[in-house]
C-alpha cells in the first residue's frame, strides 16, 4: 500500500483533538437524549414521534455512538499523560507527583460538575488516575497483561465462579436504584440549591454504584494503561507501521463485536439464574463495548490518515481542544433546560426533541469554540487547569 507522507513532527498530534472532538459530539448527543439522567419520557401522542424516538434510541446506543462514546477519553487522555511524563523525564524531572496535584484538581472540578450533573465520569476518573503513577514506569510487557485482566473484568469472573460454586447465591443487582430514585426527585421538583446538594452525595454514590454494577472501574482502569501503551509506543502519529497497526485493530474488532454482541443477547434464553446470568451478560457487554471501541478508535484514525475526509474530521479539533470547558458547560446548559429548578423541559421533551436539542447545542459549543481558538491556544477551563496545574513551577 502506498501512503502518501504526510508531517508528524508537529508539536501537538491533531488527531488526539479530533478524536477529543469526536467524543465530545457522541457525549453531547447520548447526554440529550438521556436528559441528563432524568429517564421520565412524556408519552409520545405521534406515530412519527413514536419511530423516530425508537430509531435515535437505538442507533445512537449501537451504531456511531455506542459505548457512551467517554469510554473513549481514557485511552488518549492517557496517551497525553505518557507524553507529558516522557516530556518531563527527558528534562530530568518526575512528573507523577504534578500529576497526583493533576488528579486533586480535576476531583475539585469534578466535585462541582456533578453537583450539576450526577451521572458524569470525572469524579472515577480522578480516582483511578493514580494506577498511572503506579505503573508508568513498569515494562511494556507489565502493563499490557495489567490492562488484558482489567478489560477482561475479573470482578465479574470472580462472581461468575462464586456462584457456580454456591448454587444459593442471590445477588442484589440494583443496589444503586433507591439512590436514582431520590435524585431524580431532586432533578423533577427541586430547586437549583436542593438538586445540588442532593447530586454532591447521593448523586455521586448512585453514580459510583452503577458503575461498579456494570463493571466500569476496571474497564476504565484498564482504558488507562492501554492509553498509556498507545502514548508509549507512539501510535497516534502517521507512519506506516501505526496504519497497519490500527487497520489490524480496526478488523480484529469488527471480527470480535459481532459474535460477542450476538451471544449477549441471546444468553438469557439459555441462563436463568441472575445470580449467573447478570455478571456473564455485564462481561459479554464489557467485551463488546471494548471491540467497538477499537472500531470507533481505529476507524476515526485510519479515516482521517487515509481518506478524503481528513478535513471534515479535522472540523472536530476545536471541540477536542476545548473538550472539558464544553463537558462541564454541557452539564450546565442541559440542567437549566430539562431540571425542575430550569425550564423543565423533561416534562414536555421526548426522544426526537432532546436529540434535535442536543444536535443544536453541540452546533453552539463548536461554533464557540471556533471563535474562542482564534485569540487563545486552549479554553478557559483548559487553562485554567493547566496553570493551577504547574502553579510555582515556573515555565513548562
Amino acid at each position: 500500500m502506498h501512503l502518501t507522507t504526510r508531517p508528524t513532527n508537529t508539536h501537538r498530534i491533531e488527531i488526539v483533538d479530533v478524536l477529543r472532538g469526536f467524543t465530545v459530539m457522541g457525549i453531547t448527543l447520548i447526554h440529550f437524549i438521556e436528559r441528563f439522567s432524568l429517564y421520565s419520557f412524556p408519552e409520545a401522542t405521534s406515530n412519527f414521534l413514536i419511530v423516530t424516538d425508537r430509531i435515535i434510541w437505538d442507533s445512537l446506543f449501537f451504531l456511531p455512538f455506542p459505548v457512551k462514546p467517554i469510554a473513549f477519553l481514557p485511552c488518549f487522555s492517557d496517551s497525553v499523560f505518557f507524553i507529558q511524563d516522557h516530556s518531563q523525564k527527558e528534562k530530568g524531572k518526575d512528573f507523577r507527583g504534578r500529576f497526583a496535584w493533576r488528579l486533586v484538581l480535576l476531583f475539585l472540578i469534578a466535585c462541582i460538575n456533578s453537583a450539576l450533573f450526577p451521572g458524569e465520569i470525572l469524579v472515577l476518573y480522578a480516582f483511578l488516575g493514580y494506577v498511572l503513577i503506579a505503573a508508568c514506569r513498569l515494562s511494556t510487557r507489565t502493563v499490557i497483561w495489567i490492562a488484558a485482566i482489567l478489560l477482561l473484568q475479573p470482578l465479574e469472573w470472580g462472581q461468575i465462579i462464586y456462584a457456580l460454586v454456591n448454587p444459593g447465591y442471590t445477588m442484589n443487582a440494583e443496589f444503586d436504584a433507591p439512590y436514582w430514585e431520590i435524585v431524580n426527585t431532586a432533578q423533577k421538583e427541586g430547586s437549583f440549591l436542593e438538586m445540588c446538594k442532593t447530586a454532591i452525595w447521593t448523586g455521586n454514590i448512585a453514580n459510583m454504584g452503577w458503575m461498579v454494577l456494570h463493571g466500569r472501574v476496571t474497564q476504565t482502569a484498564g482504558l488507562f494503561m492501554a492509553g498509556m501503551l498507545i502514548g508509549r509506543s507512539n501510535l497516534l502519529t502517521y507512519s506506516e507501521a501505526n496504519i497497519k497497526f490500527w487497520i489490524n485493530i480496526f478488523i480484529l474488532s469488527t471480527l470480535s463485536f459481532f459474535p460477542v454482541y450476538g451471544l449477549m443477547n441471546i444468553l438469557p434464553d439459555f441462563i436463568s439464574r441472575e445470580a449467573l446470568l447478570v455478571p456473564c451478560t455485564l462481561l459479554l457487554k464489557s467485551l463488546s463495548n471494548i471491540a467497538m471501541t477499537g472500531i470507533l478508535f481505529a476507524g476515526v484514525i485510519l479515516v482521517y490518515y487515509l481518506t478524503k475526509f481528513r478535513e471534515v474530521l479535522h472540523q472536530l479539533a476545536p471541540d477536542g481542544c476545548m473538550s472539558l470547558t464544553n463537558y462541564l458547560s454541557q452539564s450546565l446548559i442541559g440542567g437549566f433546560l430539562f431540571y425542575n429548578w430550569g425550564l423543565g423541559l423533561y416534562r414536555h421533551t421526548g426522544i426526537t426533541v432532546c436529540f434535535l436539542i442536543g444536535i443544536l447545542v453541540f452546533f453552539v459549543q463548536y461554533f464557540f469554540c471556533r471563535w474562542w481558538l482564534h485569540s487563545n491556544r486552549q479554553g478557559p477551563l483548559e487553562w485554567l487547569w493547566k496553570k493551577a496545574t504547574w502553579i510555582n513551577t515556573g515555565k513548562r
